[in-house]
């Protein structure tokens, strides 16, 4: 897949096909398209050590979610709620929509 082109979309339901959180499916929050990658919801959680602020705050480490390249991730449809691979088809208005390619159903991008 060339840089920047992928078939996922911000708040999509995923599943992680490869690594350590192999199995574990949540939902996009955030894709970096120059890398690749995107940031799954619970799923490759770091420790992130922060400083304090100031005096009065106290330093912490915080649990936070680190990018995961996006071919690790596949699409889970709505509709037959396996993963699936995605394919592009227009409509008769012409807007071009992803299709699932086991059940054919359009997949919709929920917004938040």
């Amino acid at each position: 897949m060339r840089q920047g082109q992928t078939s996922l979309r911000t708040n999509d339901q995923v599943e992680v096909i490869a690594g350590k959180d192999k199995g574990r499916v949540g939902k996009i929050l955030k894709i970096d398209k120059e890398k690749n990658r995107a940031t799954v919801e619970r799923i490759n959680m770091i420790k992130k050590h922060q400083k304090p602020v100031d005096a009065t705050q106290p330093g912490q480490i915080i649990d936070r979610e680190a990018y995961i390249h996006i071919s690790n991730l596949m699409l889970v449809c709505p509709e037959c709620t396996e993963t699936v691979r995605t394919g592009k088809k227009f409509l008769e208005d012409g807007t071009k929509v992803r299709v699932c390619k086991s059940c054919g159903a359009t997949i919709e991008t929920s917004k938040k």
